[in-house]
């Protein structure tokens, strides 16, 4: 694991399994065949190397008799599946009252399709593990719940035309993702605004940028680079990050143009 606090989490529910496990009289190779599993996969979990599924949490569960306290860590478990920086962003973004994002070479995380994110991690160099990557795009997908909750954030991205046009993991990957644009960007409390790659002034030249403003009234910033995710927390860096992202808003299609031009994006690649 890459950071403390969810080694700590899985070493734990490790040491729960085991005991249970024991108590049971069973070797784990009888307990991964009882449940579907293999020895190696048991031996890995008990140590706290891999995370468990919540289907592993609940069948031991149920095998060992432990009435509900295995299958009861799965919340804490599926944190610990994400990586640290993953739930700190998702943390703010939980909390955030007006959220704005600027995404200029693949459509922005909290827009993707699991298939569209799936290519993305899939292409990442060095290569990641089928399980990184199951990883990876389950900690994306979770973040998605920004969307949903009450009550609403205000969201609006901006994304670059190329990104439409791009086709990451393939026509038919990229066609969903362009009509998921359309059924997100429809929602009254979310913006989806295009920057044409016509532009001839244009802000956002200095990368990608998400802007968060909470509850509280605090705002924070966050950047993406080759090899550095982090958030921003600095006053002036946040309020840099602000001035920019309005004016690329400015500069970008209206939220009904950009729909439009979606659409026509759409209709192209067909």
């Amino acid at each position: 694991m890459e950071d403390e606090e969810a080694a700590a989490v899985l070493r734990a529910v490790g040491r729960q399994i085991k005991m249970w496990r024991e108590t049971a009289g069973l070797r784990q190779a009888e307990l991964g065949a009882a449940i579907g599993y293999g020895e190696d996969m048991v031996s890995s979990v008990e140590r706290g190397r891999r995370v468990p599924k919540p289907d592993f949490l609940d069948k031991a569960d149920e095998v060992l008799g432990a009435s509900g306290k295995l299958a009861t860590m799965k919340e804490d478990v599926e944190k610990a599946r994400y990586p640290k920086k993953v739930r700190d962003l998702a943390k703010l973004e939980d909390e955030a009252v007006d959220l704005g994002a600027y995404a200029g070479h693949h459509i922005h995380g909290l827009l993707q399709t699991p298939e569209y994110a799936r290519a993305l991690y899939a292409m990442r160099r060095p290569a990641f593990t089928e399980e990184e990557v199951d990883r990876y795009v389950s900690a994306r997908m979770a973040r998605k719940t920004v969307f949903d909750r009450v009550p609403r954030a205000q969201l609006t991205f901006v994304q670059e035309e190329v990104t439409l046009r791009r086709p990451l993991g393939g026509r038919m990957v990229l066609r969903q993702q362009l009509e998921h644009l359309l059924e997100i960007g429809s929602l009254r409390h979310v913006e989806i605004q295009v920057m044409p790659t016509d532009r001839e002034d244009h802000a956002g030249m200095a990368g990608s940028l998400q802007l968060l403003k909470l509850r509280d009234g605090k705002a924070f910033g966050h950047s993406e680079a080759q090899l550095h995710n982090r958030v921003i927390t600095d006053p002036h860096e946040v309020q840099t990050l602000d001035l920019r992202y309005g004016i690329i808003r400015a500069q970008a299609l209206t939220p009904r143009e950009s729909l439009a031009f979606i659409e026509k994006v759409m209709g192209e690649e067909t």
